[in-house]
């Protein structure tokens, strides 16, 4: 582990204890109810376990928080229509009541026909019955008019009620999801109060360790197809030459001594026009910091990220890491392409953008920022494409975003144990 990792990971180790009272004595490592002391394999595993579980319930919270906003919409759009029924219902009220007076006054149907029977002149007579049949369709057409008012302005009330019944429900859920969110936040914050600085670099380092393995092995298993990196080597004085690449799904030529992190690129391919806008947002987002339930611009989750850089590109995705697994096309580890997402953990509970050369764009967790991993940082689940219908760009004119100075620090926090266990499929 490098000393710039060890000095960042002991410093947030610090403040964390600083704010919160520890609740072992000072120095001691945690230790089970048999009172044995934790290994730090256990101890990280613990830790990962618990951050999966903060970030379950945020994914949780967010799926709420989509349906609120629907629902939101829906009690107003029922409450407009309700108040534009009751205010229609006041106005045929108003025109019943005319009637009822100009019936109590005389102008009733019964004298209108007494005068056409007394009437001289019968063409008059006629004519005024056409306007008299014609005042009482209008009076028919009031009634019907403040009969059909009454109706709709029930039926709308009692949608209404059930609406903002419904409402109610979910923010009462969501409030119970956020309260569950800040309690596994602070078994985290706990579990970090207890340990040493020297605890807290080990973890780091076998975390380290772990992700570097995983990203190894999916390498290695050709899972990417000829999109992976090829293995860590020690970089020779480069040349002119250049080897000619599969163009095959935007694959291009690339140096033979081309060297980047996570070694040289066999093949780098292209993303689709939007694919490239949502990428830039997303690099451009790096060391904002993780916030759970935000969506931008000032902090992010991982769904928060991934949503709202497809959105800035033109494209609407889901906005959780499930929705998205759920909702979007799946594609292949060998047919990725920058801008696509790739989803972790058996239930879909955390989400990344696919940068390229085995290497993604996230919000990895509470406590971090938005940075660059390796892809293996977490138990891989699959990957999907927000535009499946777009093509590649041009291969040969596509240039990655340039990612910012300290883009890959900090720490990822995943469990790795299955992210080498990877389908070629």
């Amino acid at each position: 582990m490098s000393a710039r990792l060890l000095r960042s990971v002991c410093t947030a180790a610090l403040a964390v204890l600083a704010a919160i009272p520890c609740t072992a004595p000072a120095g001691a490592a945690p230790v089970p109810d048999d009172g044995a002391p934790r290994s730090v394999s256990a101890l990280l595993t613990d830790m990962r376990k618990l951050y999966q579980q903060a970030e379950e319930a945020t994914e949780d919270y967010n799926a709420t928080e989509v349906k609120l906003k629907a629902q939101q919409a829906k009690v107003k759009n029922v409450g407009a229509g309700l108040t534009g029924a009751r205010e229609s219902l006041v106005r045929s009220r108003a025109q019943i009541g005319q009637l009822a007076r100009q019936q109590y006054q005389g102008s009733s149907e019964l004298s209108s026909y007494v005068e056409l029977l007394l009437a001289d002149d019968p063409q008059h007579a006629l004519d005024q019955k056409h306007l008299m049949d014609r005042a009482q369709q209008g009076r028919l057409s009031t009634v019907a008019r403040f009969t059909n008012g009454e109706r709709r302005a029930d039926t709308l009330a009692a949608q209404s009620r059930k609406v903002l019944a419904q409402q109610q429900a979910l923010a009462a859920k969501q409030k119970k999801q956020r309260d569950t969110v800040r309690t596994k936040l602070t078994d985290v914050e706990k579990m970090l109060a207890s340990l040493t600085a020297e605890q807290i670099a080990a973890i780091a380092e076998r975390e380290e360790a772990d992700t570097d393995k995983a990203q190894k092995k999916l390498i290695t298993s050709g899972a990417l197809g000829d999109a992976a990196p090829e293995p860590e080597a020690t970089p020779e004085p480069a040349t002119s030459t250049e080897t000619e690449i599969s163009t095959e799904a935007g694959a291009r030529t690339v140096p033979d001594t081309a060297t980047r992190s996570g070694g040289a690129s066999r093949s780098l391919r292209a993303p689709s026009a939007n694919g490239g806008k949502a990428l830039d947002y997303a690099v451009e987002q790096i060391g904002k910091p993780y916030r759970w339930g935000a969506e931008g611009p000032e902090a992010y989750d991982c769904s928060g990220l991934t949503s709202r850089a497809w959105a800035r590109a033109g494209v609407n995705v889901p906005r959780t890491s499930q929705q998205q697994w759920a909702g979007l096309p799946k594609v292949k580890l060998s047919e990725l392409r920058p801008g696509d997402l790739v989803v972790y953990f058996p239930k879909a509970t955390h989400v990344a953008m696919y940068l390229g050369e085995g290497k993604v764009v996230h919000a990895p967790r509470p406590g971090s920022r938005v940075k660059v991993s390796p892809l293996a940082s977490n138990p891989l689940l699959g990957a999907v494409r927000p535009d499946p219908g777009a093509g590649p760009m041009d291969a040969e004119s596509y240039r990655p975003p340039k990612l910012p100075p300290g883009a890959t620090k900090g720490s990822d926090t995943g469990n790795n144990t299955r992210a080498g266990d990877v389908s070629r499929s």
